[in-house]
């Protein structure tokens, strides 16, 4: 219940049981003869007169103008409310709208503009830190890989040395790809990243990531099918969009169990191109699902230690469709299917 509709009922309430009382006295004194009956009788007409002709209206009046009264005093209250429900991490520096009359709502509106504003410094003292740290992490990393490829050629090393380097070697290419992705993101945070937007046919990036699933699969003796790949175009980067379709691939071959299988499909659906992944697997528990485009989270704790990632690459994959105005959705059912749904709208003027 509303504060508008609460303050009414109370209005009300206390508006009728005035009334109430008032004729309850006023009736009191007509019960009490004076004089002849006839004077009784009248004087009890002039009341019922009263009571129908001033009373009701009166009534009807008091709780219209009390409902705009309260409506015309609450209205601030649904402005800040609608204004506070569009700020997100990406506009914190906007402020809410004041009121300028200095009462309690306009001090209230004031405290949150400073309280988001605290906020965003902290956000971009964050985005600074993670691509100051990204960015003198990358020199580094290069040099050992480079380092420890020349080693791993070294044709005089024992087979245990040469295990060791090749375990390193791996190590150091996943956390390469842990500061590449963190800089991705952090400089997409920041408004950092220009997509090149072209209309494209998105049914060919579709084939192509089916050919890269296929050689993917194979490792894993999982089952690869397009079930569909309907002539669509989109306004978009075809160099993100692909990143986004290997992103969703990987995931697909990583999380899924032996003897599986792999569905991708694309189709028409009204004013967008609808892209659908599915993949057996352990699948992903109710309670985990909302959290699975946070970074660095893993759905999957049992295959944590045994499933090569680090948890950016739906992280990646949400940024990159939210770029082009579209939608990425994962259902699941555990230990059965997961699938995982992007839809982009058309360029405007198709369908």
């Amino acid at each position: 219940m509303t504060i508008r509709t609460r303050m009414t009922l109370w209005y009300s309430a206390g508006l009728l049981l005035s009334i109430l009382v008032i004729g309850v006295l006023a009736l009191d004194e007509l019960y009490e003869p004076k004089g002849p009956s006839a004077q009784y009788s009248q004087g009890m007409q002039d009341y019922v007169g009263i009571v129908l002709w001033i009373g009701i209206p009166t009534v009807i009046l008091s709780l219209g103008g009390g409902w705009w009264l309260m409506r015309k005093c609450l209205a601030p209250v649904s402005t800040l409310t609608e204004a506070a429900k569009r700020v997100t991490e990406h506009n914190l520096d906007t402020a809410l709208p004041r009121t300028g009359n200095g009462d309690e709502l306009d001090q209230l509106t004031a405290v949150l503009n400073a309280m988001t504003e605290r906020l965003h410094q902290s956000f971009t003292r964050v985005r600074n830190f993670t691509l100051a740290a990204s960015h003198e992490l990358k020199t580094p990393l290069t040099i050992l890989c480079a380092e420890t490829e020349t080693e791993l050629h070294d044709e005089s090393l024992a087979p245990a040395q040469r295990e060791r380097f090749a375990s390193r070697l791996d190590e150091l290419h996943r956390l390469a790809r842990i500061v590449d992705g963190l800089t991705l993101l952090a400089k997409a945070d920041a408004g950092l990243v220009t997509l090149t937007l072209k209309p494209i046919r998105f049914d060919e990036l579709v084939r192509d990531s089916f050919a890269d699933l296929q050689v993917l699969a194979q490792a894993s003796g999982l089952r690869v099918e397009l079930a569909a790949c309907e002539p669509v175009a989109v306004q978009g980067d075809a160099h993100r969009l692909r990143q986004l379709l290997l992103n969703l691939a990987d995931n697909a071959v990583k999380y899924n169990q032996p003897g599986g299988f792999i569905r991708m499909a694309l189709r028409r659906r009204g004013d967008a191109a609808e892209f659908t992944l599915a993949n057996t697997g352990s699948g992903i528990a109710p309670e985990a699902l909302p959290r699975v485009f946070d970074r660095f989270f893993r759905g999957d704790p049992a295959h944590g230690h045994e499933v090569d990632g680090c948890g950016l690459g739906l992280s990646i994959a949400q940024w990159i469709a939210s770029a082009h105005h579209g939608l990425l959705r994962l259902e699941s059912v555990p230990l059965q299917l997961t699938t995982a749904t992007l839809r982009l709208p058309f360029p405007r003027g198709e369908a």
